[in-house]
């Protein structure tokens, strides 16, 4: 069944290089189709590629190579639920290679500037926690991180280490 609200992504001449990186970190990922130019444009000469569908963990998108007037911000970013401090770090180190960069709390933007949250599950289940004081420490030692940390989540919840 076609998904029927398409996220579309606005690339500066790099669309299908974002959706080949995008479908290689995460499964059930692939390119859909490459559309090509039928003529020259403003843009460029026939042949160029205007758009990829492409989709990511199940998600489809839309690459739109529509040149160098919008840029990504973090008003939109995406958030990737991740089982474990591995996956974090997996996640982590592959957006912020090549250019991406780290920012606080769990976010970043990747090398193509698009915003994303890489949150652990535990993180989530620690700040809504019955135990309200234990919420507000996971939440005080989120503050004080870039990349979360599983572990010192868990040491700020049982009141262990400060971050």
């Amino acid at each position: 069944m076609a998904s029927k609200i398409t996220p579309c992504l606005w690339f500066d001449g790099k669309a299908e290089e974002a959706a080949k990186f995008y479908t290689s970190l995460f499964p059930s990922s692939r390119i859909d189709k490459i559309n090509r130019s039928p003529a020259d444009t403003p843009s460029g000469p026939a042949g160029i590629v205007l758009t990829v569908d492409f989709t990511v963990a199940g998600q489809p998108f839309i690459g739109l190579n529509g040149g160098p007037d919008f840029k990504f911000n973090e008003a939109v970013s995406f958030s990737i639920d991740c089982e474990d401090q591995a996956e974090v770090d997996k996640y982590w180190d592959a957006l912020t290679a090549g250019g991406g960069e780290p920012s606080v709390c769990g976010w970043l933007k990747d090398r193509f500037g698009l915003s994303w949250q890489v949150v652990p599950r535990q993180l989530v289940e620690y700040m809504a926690s019955p135990d309200r004081e234990a919420a507000k420490r996971a939440t005080e030692a989120m503050l004080q991180m870039t990349k979360i940390d599983v572990e010192k989540l868990r040491e700020a919840v049982e009141g262990g280490m400060k971050v």
